[in-house]
């Protein structure tokens, strides 16, 4: 399904706007541990972080566009600032888990409980080589940059990232038994919960039936 605009363009250039600007005044703050902006900030990164990669799920999906090249160029460069991921590779194993969910081919899927689940899923999807590279861009950035900065407000952020991704994107959606075609729960309707969560991503169902649908327009079909 073609996005009938480029619409999807626009919210991908705003998210990774805010996230650069937001990160890079972060960088600069010389702030105090007593201040509770400072924890309120690294959940606002967090979110942009989840942001970035759901930009780069709905590229996979080719609804950012409707140009398979600015589809791709907006996906890796999402899933480069995220984590160094390769996009084809992400974009592989995604389209293998929508081919077959919940089933021993689903490269999300695991028999285990969430953290085994969790950790399984790093495993299938992080490689040395992306670990090597943010290493190295770390130990570049502190050249410049307060390494609690650093740790507080790019490291920390991504890895929260992740759970977030996984609890609400695939260990709410797709653990346990499901009765339906597309072996998926959905959270109970709450558009701004919904938001906050996942970007709308825990109307799971909902996507899985209508993986033409971007994010921004997810929660019209709950």
């Amino acid at each position: 399904m073609k996005p009938a605009s480029n619409i999807g363009v626009v919210v991908a250039v705003v998210i990774i706007s805010v996230w650069l600007i937001c990160l890079s005044s972060l960088f600069l703050w010389d702030f105090s541990w007593s201040n509770p902006l400072v924890y309120l900030m690294i959940l606002v990164q967090m979110h942009l972080y989840t942001g970035l990669f759901i930009t780069a799920h709905d590229a996979m999906h080719g609804t950012v566009s409707s140009s398979a090249t600015v589809n791709r160029v907006i996906g890796q460069i999402c899933t480069a600032l995220y984590a160094a991921f390769p996009f084809s590779r992400l974009y592989k194993k995604h389209h293998e888990h929508h081919r077959h969910v919940h089933s021993e081919l689903d490269p999300d899927y695991h028999e285990g409980g969430f953290w085994s689940w969790y950790f399984q899923f790093m495993k299938e999807y992080l490689s040395i080589w992306q670990v090597l590279i943010m290493a190295l861009v770390f130990n570049v950035l502190k050249i410049w940059i307060e390494e609690r900065n650093l740790l507080l407000f790019w490291v920390l952020p991504s890895l929260l990232s992740t759970l977030q991704l996984f609890y609400f994107g695939t260990w709410l959606p797709h653990h346990g038994e499901h009765l339906n075609k597309h072996h998926s729960r959905t959270q109970r309707k709450n558009h701004v919960l919904a938001f906050l969560s996942c970007y709308f991503f825990g109307y799971h169902y909902e996507h899985h039936n209508s993986p033409g649908t971007p994010w921004w327009q997810l929660w019209k079909l709950r």
